[in-house]
């Protein structure tokens, strides 16, 4: 039996990272049918404080020592694999560089899922990432865009990159209706965004898009789901938030607007992507490689529409008339109204989502990394 170590933030800690990383170690377990508990290198803060779950081994993440500490500890282990979540972000150092002492000192075989591929990568992230890349024995990426990136950056053979979906929750249909009830949305037709508060997410262009539509559509409800990003009410507040709101004052939209500002857990972040009718990511930026939440809402069956930014283009390839430009205002107004007001146009596009999202859901994005690390452990036993 494969023994992984999962190198991540993990929950509890408020996190997508850490939320993700809990989900993939469930669901390798599960493929792997096994009992064990293979354990998480889990980021934390400086001062060493203790972590009751014995599956838990802290790191601290701005000690550069504790990196190579924690590579010694996992050489003189019995664990066979490291799966690597990198997000320059989570790691200390500038732009995370300190993860370079882990893997330079690490001596069992180095799984890497990059979170974050940029097309044109720039100094400090260029040399971080390609020394990862160069290191590991694996890579592991949600894109098949990515691929050309580290092959054409960094001259990473094709065959070393790995395309392995987002894993997704499994969708429960027959809950739906009991959802929207809860909710209170029964009776509305609604457009829901999901993230952390924060400018350059488009949401403006749904905003003031929202008039015409709700001219077409008068029981419409835009759902703007999530808490202010942290750093961002560090730095202002709720000024942003605030902004948002007079915005869809002066527009009149007080009865066709929702902003629900707290943290969700994944059941009830489930539970509202389930009970909307159309998941929007109106993402100006076009470089996001991957997305979770455009990733739920297609796994989860339900409609989209999403600028064509890099995952979306991805994950929606068959789909192109999913895809509008940020700039397209007319456009936007026009398709949204057109799935609202065609209730078989809009099942047609939730059972298209839900082909998609077949290959996403954790049993089977589980079996494809047990699979793969059991490769990697053979192949270094071999040598």
């Amino acid at each position: 039996m494969t023994r992984i170590a999962y190198v991540s933030t993990y929950v509890p800690q408020k996190c997508g990272l850490a939320t993700y990383t809990f989900h993939l170690r469930q669901a390798v377990n599960g493929a792997k049918d096994w009992k064990g508990k293979d354990p998480v290198v889990v980021l934390t803060g400086n001062r060493q404080e203790p972590v009751e779950d014995p599956i838990l081994w802290p790191l601290r993440r701005d000690e550069a020592d504790d990196y190579v500490k924690m590579a010694r500890r996992i050489n003189h282990s019995d664990i066979d694999v490291v799966s690597l979540q990198h997000e320059f972000g989570i790691f200390g150092g500038e732009a995370g560089a300190h993860i370079l002492q882990f893997i330079r000192h690490l001596e069992k075989p180095l799984v890497t899922t990059f979170h974050t591929v940029f097309e044109r990568p720039l100094p400090p992230y260029r040399d971080i990432q390609q020394e990862i890349a160069e290191k590991s024995a694996k890579i592991i990426v949600m894109n098949r865009k990515a691929i050309e990136y580290l092959h054409e950056s960094f001259g990473v053979p094709v065959e070393k990159i790995c395309f392995i979906p987002h894993g997704t929750p499994e969708p429960d249909p027959d809950r739906r209706e009991a959802f929207r009830q809860q909710l209170n949305w029964n009776g509305r037709s609604v457009l829901m965004t999901f993230g952390l508060l924060s400018r350059g997410k488009g949401l403006e262009l749904i905003l003031n898009i929202l008039p015409d539509i709700a001219k077409q559509v008068p029981d419409v409800l835009y759902a703007i789901v999530g808490q202010t990003h942290p750093e961002v009410k560090k730095r202002e507040g709720e000024r942003y938030r605030d902004e948002l709101r007079e915005l869809i004052r002066s527009n009149g939209m007080d009865a066709h607007v929702v902003m629900i500002d707290r943290y969700m857990e994944e059941s009830d972040l489930v539970k509202h992507i389930m009970a909307c009718d159309i998941y929007v990511t109106p993402y100006p930026g076009l470089q996001q490689i991957t997305s979770g939440t455009l990733a739920y809402a297609v796994g989860l069956g339900r409609p989209v529409l999403s600028t064509p930014y890099s995952y979306a283009t991805d994950l929606l390839r068959d789909y192109p008339e999913l895809l509008v430009d940020a700039g397209d205002a007319a456009k936007w107004t026009e398709k949204i109204v057109s799935l609202l007001k065609n209730r078989e146009r809009l099942e047609a596009c939730a059972r298209n989502m839900g082909r998609i999202g077949q290959t996403m859901h954790w049993p089977e994005i589980g079996r494809q990394h047990a699979a793969l690390f059991a490769g990697v452990r053979e192949v270094a036993n071999v040598r």
